[in-house]
């Protein structure tokens, strides 16, 4: 028989076995970072500021929250109007160093070369011009000239270098003017510098075989109106027109005090 007293009893043991079992409120990391601020305001005795809320997904929205795609996602999850940063362009990052050969070939050590050489005019007014394979290979029609040898001056240069790639003897009588160019070797660049002259015929014939660095395989006289069409660099067809230009002058001048 049951009597009111164990009936009170086992109401009892029911309501706390029931209270024990109730679920315990979800408390979210967003619930803990505002409960852990008011705390830290009251102490402080500061103003709390506004806090933006990111309404979190439930287990019942959590199908709704995996249907659509991640843009949308992000869309829902957040409270302010505006573009998610997954829909912002992307940063641009910063441009990679472009690389071309010519710039490349700037890193390599810088050397210096000087030349002498120029025109030399026989007695008919031709010029004497050699032949030399270019670095490439190719067969090229140019003024002779050489490197300037220490205690040399670029006009003994002009003279010596003639005489060893075309075998004419000359003497120079007028300077023409100094061009400057860059090339690239496999291990630096060079910077050149070539002073230019005008020679007249004193000895000799035409020869390749006094060239000590056999660079010269042929030695011809050309009309000098025929340069224009002959020489390959155009810095040396520069050359024989600035010689022509100051020839004029030169013929003009003497015309007008005579």
């Amino acid at each position: 028989m049951i009597t009111p007293a164990d009936l009170r009893r086992t109401l009892a043991k029911l309501a706390d076995n029931h209270a024990q079992n109730q679920a315990a409120p979800v408390i979210t990391p967003l619930d803990l970072a505002k409960m852990h601020r008011k705390k830290s305001c009251q102490q402080d005795s500061c103003e709390e500021q506004n806090v933006v809320d990111i309404p979190l997904f439930s287990k019942d929205d959590s199908t709704a929250q995996d249907s659509g795609s991640p843009e949308d996602n992000l869309q829902k999850t957040s409270s302010f109007s505006g573009v998610s940063p997954a829909l912002m362009p992307p940063r641009r990052q910063a441009d990679t160093p472009t690389t071309f050969a010519s710039l490349d070939a700037q890193d390599l050590p810088i050397i210096r070369e000087y030349s002498a050489g120029g025109l030399v005019f026989d007695s008919l007014g031709r010029v004497a011009i050699i032949a030399r394979h270019s670095r490439s290979g190719h067969l090229e029609w140019c003024l002779p000239k050489g490197h300037i040898e220490k205690g040399e001056t670029p006009q003994e240069t002009a003279v010596r270098e003639i005489h060893e790639e075309t075998g004419i003897v000359g003497e120079v009588v007028d300077s023409i003017a100094t061009i400057d160019y860059w090339f690239t070797g496999t291990t630096h660049r060079v910077h050149k510098l070539v002073h230019h002259f005008a020679l007249r015929y004193v000895s000799g014939d035409l020869s390749v075989l006094g060239d000590p660095d056999h660079e010269a395989e042929d030695a011809i006289w050309v009309n000098f109106k025929e340069l224009n069409a002959i020489l390959s660099y155009p810095n040396e067809r520069k050359i024989a027109w600035l010689y022509a230009k100051k020839a004029h002058r030169r013929s003009n001048s003497e015309e007008t005090h005579a």
